[in-house]
């Protein structure tokens, strides 16, 4: 085995790298964080929208500095802490419970883990297109470099919040609940928090990249 520092150089950039292991990060919290409905003025929204909007802004941003291609497999390799993390709650709640856990977690854990079929299903496809759908966008109307790509953040996240909350409400709550008014108020939060938070997320992941790497150049997504 070679020694630490005769070891060839990583082969990923470090602020791809650092930005991978956030998005993944994001993948996981975003469906606990889902449990509670936050209300942001006279919007009300679930709070899995805030991690989630980070994943948004991520995929664009290392689309804009790595090429599609490369915001296309992050997307693709989300897949893998999502379902895990899925797999995995799914499993803890299944153990026995410990008789000395005090009681208000005891009730509390399973009934804000413990998601049905239906509605983990709806986040997985949801996420899928929703997250695929905003690099394809983002990818097309970013050709250009300065404001416009910010610009294109926002206009690319704003159609797939929308095709998300679509996707994920139909799928889950269809013939359960009325959707129309669920779908209504929760695309119109989210296309609101896109347009205020999107492009100075990609701003900021954009400007750290830069910081390791100067010469970096921005627009890779042509």
């Amino acid at each position: 085995m070679k020694p630490i520092d005769t070891m060839p150089p990583a082969s990923i950039p470090v602020p791809l790298f650092a930005m991978s292991l956030l998005y993944g990060g994001m993948t996981c919290i975003a469906g606990v964080l889902g449990s509670k409905q936050i209300a942001l003025g006279p919007l009300a929204v679930e709070a899995g929208i805030l991690p989630f909007l980070l994943l948004v802004a991520i995929s664009s941003a290392v689309t804009r500095l790595y090429g599609k291609e490369a915001g296309s497999r992050l997307v693709r390799f989300g897949f893998i802490p999502l379902a895990t993390a899925i797999g995995l709650t799914w499993l803890v709640i299944q153990l026995p419970t410990d008789a000395g856990m005090y009681e208000p977690a005891k009730e509390a854990f399973p009934i804000v883990l413990g998601q049905s079929a239906r509605l983990m299903v709806a986040g997985i496809i949801a996420y899928g297109v929703s997250m695929t759908l905003n690099v394809v966008l983002f990818a097309r109307l970013a050709g250009h470099t300065g404001r416009f790509g910010l610009m294109a953040g926002a206009i690319a996240a704003m159609i797939s919040q929308v095709v998300d909350t679509l996707i994920f409400i139909t799928v889950a709550f269809y013939g359960v609940r009325p959707i129309g008014a669920l779908i209504a108020g929760q695309a119109l939060a989210k296309v609101v928090l896109s347009v205020a938070l999107v492009p100075l997320l990609i701003g900021l992941f954009v400007s750290f990249a830069r910081r390791y790497h100067p010469t970096l150049r921005v627009g890779a997504a042509d």
